[in-house]
Parts: structure tokens; C-alpha cells; sequence
């Protein structure tokens, strides 16, 4: 049976990253013998001019109905202005939901020709492999009660940090999961020092462990992880952690990279659809100018074959031809250290990659 995926170029420079993407896709795909269907769709600030919507109802229904989904980015100036609830992330925040993905698998790799582009030291990062693992849909952005009210002579703002056990179970798992098809070894991040939620999430998380024993569990404070991310990342090969505190961390090891512009994600539901994205954003202030690097939607798109389409081949070939690339000094301008590097544009670093495949 083929594949389906659906195509969600967005805004900025969604579209330019999504073209070599999307012949990336099929070429990996023609590689290993996986048949695929493409479609495309809206949302974010391109949905909004042509719907009035950031989310149509035609595009979740496509989405739901998909093996997986690929999404450039939304967002961008044009719509900073429009009232909370019509902004572009709206799109993506609906799709979340709608998709029921819970669980954001976020890899700072760093491949060895990148080493010196990290404001970190080239032995301490080259090579980096890290998984951070974070709970999407619970704790503090989403806890109840939250708001801003008025108490006696001042305004309080007040949000609410909390965490079922099942909740706890489900990441908790997924983390255990993708460390025994690593390097066995999960940390799982908190700050049971100080929260009660925390003290919940770590007691759970024991629980789980019970079974996979094969896997070496540690426990961290966050704010140790922060300094340990940049003393010694090295240390850590999958991490799992909530949402506040892994939103944080994600983007700590990020920089670790040096360019936003390498680095993949995912987002995985208990069943059903995935969806992949560049960490990168839309970048609108380069948007049309042919510079943009692919290369992360394109590790998203090897994300994908390995974790929702069940090919692995095709994500190793993907990952092995981007190796490549970089081995030869292809860069882009967001990792071009001006050190006898051959400089190329977005179109041209995906028609490398496809070449190498």
C-alpha cells in the first residue's frame, strides 16, 4: 500500500525549504522501494489570506487522514497584528491538538564537518547525538486555572503547573522506547527539589523504568542539565522531561549546532499521524532569496521514514547523503564559516543531497 503524506509548505521560507524536501522525499522513497503519495495543503498565514482561517477544517481532515505530515513553518509579520486566537501559530497549535501529538522528539546532531561553526569548543560537540524528548500537551502552557486578575490593589498573573500520572506514563515511555533503540541511557529531567509535580514525575517515571531494565535511568535538576548541556553535552544521549522545561533545554542544546538551520523535529501522537518540521521557523526577513537551508526539513523528512513510515534505510540514506554534502564543503550562508567553503543556495544544497542519494 502507498504511503500518504501531506505537504504543508506555510509561510516564509516554508516554501522554498519544502521543494527539495519533497524530491527528497521521493527519491529516498524510490531508493528503498516505498510507494508514496504527496498532497498539499494550507495553513498558518498563507491559510488566513486565502480562508480567513489558520487552520482550515480541509486541512485537519487532510492531515488526520495522512501516514504523516511535513510541515515548512507559519507564522511572520504580516499577521502580528490579528487578534490571538487568528495568528498563524493558532494553525499549528490546532494541528497538535487535532492530531493528539503529545510527545516532541528534538535531536541536536551535529555532524563532524560543523564543529567549529558551535560557539562551543569543536572536541566537545563534534559528533553530538542528543534526543530531547518533550511532553507536548500537558503542564504549565496548558494547566488550569491561568489568567490575569485583579487582587485587592494590583493585577496577579497566575498559571498552574500540573501532571497526571498517566500523562507522566505516556512520555515517560516513548523515552524508554527510542533509548533502547539507541544507546541505552535516559535522563530524565526535573526539578523534584522544589515541585510536588516534579516530585509525581519522578516517582512515575522509577515506576516505568521497572520495565526496561535494559535501559540506565539518571535523574537531573534542570538547571543542572542547562549547565551540563554546555560543560559536557557529550553525557546525555536521550532525555525526557515536561514541556516548559523542555522547551528550554531543546534550545539550549540547539545552539549547541551552531545554526537552527540543521536541526529536525518531530511530533508523535500514541497512535496515528506524526508531523515533521524544521526547527528553524520562517525566517521572513530572508524568505524569497534562495538562501535558505534546506537541510533541516530534509533530516525532518529522515525523521519521518524512521519513525511513521517505517523505513530506515531510507532515513540512514538520507542522513548519509546530507554527510556527505557537508563533507565536501557545500554550505549554505547560515553555516558557511567563509573557510574555503563552496557556497550554494536553497534549490541547489537539495539537488546535492538528491545527487548523493
Amino acid at each position: 500500500m502507498s504511503k500518504k503524506l501531506f505537504v504543508l509548505p506555510g509561510d516564509g521560507i516554508g516554501a522554498e525549504v519544502m521543494g527539495p524536501a519533497v524530491e527528497v522525499m521521493q527519491a529516498a522513497a524510490d531508493l528503498v522501494g516505498c510507494k508514496i503519495e504527496i498532497s498539499e495543503g494550507l495553513v498558518g498565514g498563507v491559510a488566513i489570506d486565502a480562508t480567513g482561517e489558520p487552520l482550515p477544517a480541509e486541512t485537519l481532515a487532510q492531515a488526520q487522514a495522512a501516514d504523516a505530515v511535513l510541515l515548512g513553518g507559519v507564522g511572520g509579520p504580516k499577521w502580528d497584528d490579528l487578534p490571538m486566537h487568528q495568528r498563524p501559530e493558532k494553525g499549528l497549535l490546532g494541528l497538535r491538538q487535532g492530531l493528539g501529538l503529545f510527545a516532541n522528539l528534538r535531536p541536536a546532531l551535529l555532524f563532524a564537518p560543523l564543529a567549529d561553526a558551535s560557539s562551543l569548543k569543536a572536541d566537545l560537540v563534534s559528533n553530538l547525538d542528543i534526543l530531547i524528548i518533550r511532553e507536548l500537551t500537558g503542564g504549565i502552557y496548558f494547566g488550569e486555572p491561568r489568567g490575569i486578575e485583579q487582587r485587592e490593589n494590583e493585577k496577579v498573573g497566575f498559571n498552574t503547573l500540573v501532571y497526571s500520572e498517566a500523562e507522566i506514563d505516556r512520555i515517560a515511555r516513548v523515552g524508554f522506547d527510542l533509548a533502547q533503540k539507541r544507546n541505552r541511557k535516559l535522563c530524565s529531567v526535573d526539578k523534584a527539589n522544589v515541585l510536588e509535580v516534579s516530585q509525581l514525575w519522578r516517582e512515575v517515571v522509577n515506576g516505568v523504568h521497572k520495565d526496561y531494565p535494559d535501559v540506565e535511568l539518571s535523574h537531573m535538576y534542570v538547571d543542572n542539565a542547562a549547565m551540563q548541556l554546555v560543560r559536557a553535552p557529550k553525557q546525555f544521549d536521550v532525555i525526557v522531561t515536561g514541556n516548559m522545561f523542555g522547551d528550554i533545554l531543546s534550545d539550549v542544546a540547539a545552539m549547541l549546532t551552531g545554526s537552527l538551520g540543521m536541526l529536525p523535529s518531530a511530533s508523535l501522537a500514541s497512535t496515528g499521524v506524526g508531523l515533521y518540521e524544521p526547527v528553524h521557523g520562517t525566517a521572513p526577513d530572508i524568505a524569497g532569496q534562495d538562501i535558505a537551508n534546506p537541510l533541516a526539513t530534509i533530516l525532518s523528512v529522515a525523521m519521518m521514514y524512521r519513525y511513521s513510515l517505517g523505513e530506515p534505510g531510507a532515513a540512514e540514506a538520507i542522513e548519509a547523503a546530507v554527510a556527505k554534502v557537508l563533507a565536501e564543503n557545500y554550505r549554505t550562508a547560515d553555516i558557511d564559516d567563509g573557510q574555503d567553503r563552496q557556497r550554494v543556495g536553497t534549490g541547489e544544497m537539495g539537488q546535492l543531497v538528491i545527487n548523493r542519494l
